[in-house]
């Protein structure tokens, strides 16, 4: 009988997955351990990843998505271990994890489950590494924020169990699944995972049962483990709403008596659309409010200019009337349609883009007026009120970011301030490739493992000296190299320096991709070392997306003198609805089977279709074509390739 035996459940986080994979084969050196990852038919190329670079993991594929508990039972009826751990994919154990596990749970004889300290990619303490059932009164102390609001109550706070000590170990109600040690002679006696539930609620229901039949569920403070995806993950998703509160009413009918039963479900249905609905006004705030705030800043400028002018010139009140409610409420509305089809709401916008948005209103404006003969004399008003419009957008926008990031500057952020970790040689290889990216990143140096490293170039000191490093320079990231470095020695310098101006990065060994998370919002994040795809940043997909509709619309109105001109022209027109619907792309990979390629809509034609069809030589693989179109993408690369394929933009 093995000692340990893992089982990860992999679906499409191929990045993190290896990482966890990583930090497994470096925990378990000195065990007797088999490991499992169960593909749930991941697209990403995590089957292909674990086959090469980890042979010895016991790899089982499903055809579809199974759900977690499915899985996870998969995996259970092969495993041969004593205990059975249940890993999330996006996680980062510490080298003696997995001893100290095992050896608490020895020395436990009444112990059932294990879980142990999560920490997010902040370094910050995850609350759902200790719960308490969720019974109707506990639910309904959670669900209307008085958990939130006295998290240290016995009472109040038994979701989180808030009173317990977070550095000790305790006894607890439930485990979660995203590392959860079981003694498989338990589960042997209380059942596998029930498969009921496709996600969330299955850790609660087997936490339920292992204390149900007399075991105890324990909470490890003594190690500690990076869990990416933290508790609020999905928070605002009316979907994931949906799916955990759903899973909550499967628990409450399964375990509760009917009476209980019937009251927990009331309320967790009253739950269910109280949080949906705060999701969606979340979002539609989130949207709107920078569209409501430009509006009042428009209209404020227009008016102000009004009242200016018109108190030198009075044009009476017929005048005024027409400037009150027909010309200011109509250059406002056509300045905020250009403002939001130019993408001056998307992240980073540059002032570049605010004064394109307003210019290309004040034409449409202008062209609107010179047919209507009564707002001719509105021109100085129409040029004097785009560019105060402009200056007011651009002066509270610049204010805004002055706050958030302490600098007023529009566009990008400034360069992030970088410091490396880990032997002279490995972050020298980090920085190489760093700088080979389109990434506004500033390496200011390296902190090195080794007493005697070179001192030339880069290096800033030793680790002894990170906190100290990190308050010096101000360093906005710090990116460690796990060839290097223990995860014990990374989650203990996240945790000491625990500050919510730093963010932390990962290089998983040999690896060329970098991962962490900036919030615990978020799943864990990565970015690419040696390829920066263009075609996934904000402002070109918002630029496909106009030029899609554009060229759809034109296409639509010259389709009576041009179909003639196209192969299969009834396919055409099907291809016109398509697009502007936004189901397709005029332009799109050849296909998705590269790895690293994001997703994006599917085109009607591609990089390569235009030489296919014209019987000319292909100087790359389809594979390679697809990457360069993907990292050096701009608008032109799609006018070009439409109009050079545009004959065949009637295929099927």
């Amino acid at each position: 009988m093995k000692q340990l035996s893992i089982i990860i459940v992999n679906y499409n986080v191929c990045h993190f997955l290896e990482q966890a994979l990583i930090s497994v084969s470096k925990a378990i050196k000195s065990l007797d351990v088999e490991v499992f990852v169960v593909d749930n038919n991941s697209a990403d190329g995590s089957v292909e990843m674990v086959q090469t670079k980890f042979p010895n993991v016991q790899l089982i594929v499903n055809d579809i998505n199974v759900g977690f508990s499915k899985a996870n039972n998969q995996a259970i009826e092969q495993a041969t271990g004593k205990y059975i751990l249940l890993l999330n994919p996006d996680t980062v154990i510490e080298v003696d994890t997995l001893e100290k596990c095992i050896h608490f749970l020895d020395t436990h004889p009444d112990g059932g489950g294990l879980g142990v300290k999560m920490i997010d990619g902040k370094g910050d303490f995850l609350a759902e590494s200790k719960r308490g059932f969720p019974t109707p009164w506990v639910a309904f102390y959670k669900i209307f924020g008085l958990a939130k609001l006295f998290p240290h109550s016995k009472k109040f706070g038994h979701y989180h169990l808030g009173y317990l000590d977070k550095d000790q170990n305790h006894e607890v109600e439930v485990l979660s699944g995203a590392f959860m040690v079981l003694r498989k002679s338990m589960l042997d006696k209380v059942g596998n995972l029930d498969e009921d539930y496709f996600m969330y609620g299955e850790d609660i229901d087997l936490s339920y049962r292992i204390i149900k039949a007399g075991y105890k569920n324990y909470y490890l403070s003594d190690t500690r483990i990076i869990h990416y995806k933290g508790e609020s993950t999905k928070k605002t998703s009316v979907n994931y709403v949906f799916i955990f509160y759903k899973a909550m009413i499967i628990f409450a009918q399964k375990h509760f008596t009917s009476k209980s039963s019937g009251a927990f479900s009331l309320l967790i249905h009253l739950a269910i659309y109280l949080r949906a609905l705060l999701a969606i006004s979340n979002r539609v705030i989130e949207k709107l409010f920078p569209i409501a705030f430009d509006a009042a800043l428009i209209l404020a400028s227009l008016f102000s200019l009004f009242y200016f002018k018109n108190s030198e010139n009075a044009i009476g009140d017929q005048g005024n009337s027409i400037i009150y409610k027909q010309i200011i409420p109509l250059f406002s509305s056509v300045w905020l349609l250009s403002l939001l089809f130019n993408g001056a709401y998307k992240s980073n916008v540059t002032l570049a883009r605010l004064a394109r948005s307003f210019f290309f209103g004040t034409l449409i404006i202008a062209s609107i007026s010179y047919f209507i003969d009564e707002y001719r004399y509105s021109k100085n008003f129409l040029l004097e009120g785009s560019l105060l419009s402009l200056f007011m957008v651009f002066l509270f926008r610049g204010i805004a970011h002055w706050i958030r990031n302490g600098h007023f500057e529009l566009g990008e952020s400034k360069n992030k301030k970088i410091v490396i970790v880990g032997s002279y040689k490995e972050c020298e290889r980090i920085d190489k490739l760093l700088q080979e990216t389109n990434y506004k990143l500033n390496v200011l140096g390296f902190i090195t493992t080794g007493n005697k490293a070179d001192v030339k170039g880069k290096y800033l000191g030793y680790t002894k000296q990170l906190l100290n490093i990190v308050r010096l320079y101000k360093v906005d990231e710090i990116i460690f190299c796990s060839k290097d470095l223990p995860a014990n020695s990374i989650i203990e310098w996240m945790t000491q320096i625990n500050n919510t101006l730093v963010d932390f990065k990962i290089v998983p060994e040999e690896s060329n991709i970098i991962i962490g998370s900036n919030s615990k919002n978020r799943r864990g994040d990565f970015y690419s070392l040696n390829i920066n795809l263009n075609i996934i940043e904000e402002n070109n997909v918002k630029d496909k997306r106009i030029l899609d509709v554009s060229t759809s619309i034109l296409f639509l109105f010259m389709y009576p003198v041009i179909f003639w001109l196209i192969q299969n022209p009834k396919n055409f027109f099907n291809n016109i609805l398509k697009v502007l619907s936004g189901k397709k792309s005029w332009v799109g990979f050849t296909n998705t089977e590269q790895l690293n390629l994001p997703k994006i809509k599917k085109g009607i034609v591609n990089p390569s279709y235009y030489l296919e069809k014209s019987n000319h030589q292909l100087p790359l693989n389809i594979q390679e074509l697809n990457l360069i179109y993907a990292r050096d993408y701009n608008l032109y690369m799609d006018i070009m390739l439409i109009v050079k394929s545009f004959k065949y933009l009637g295929k099927s």
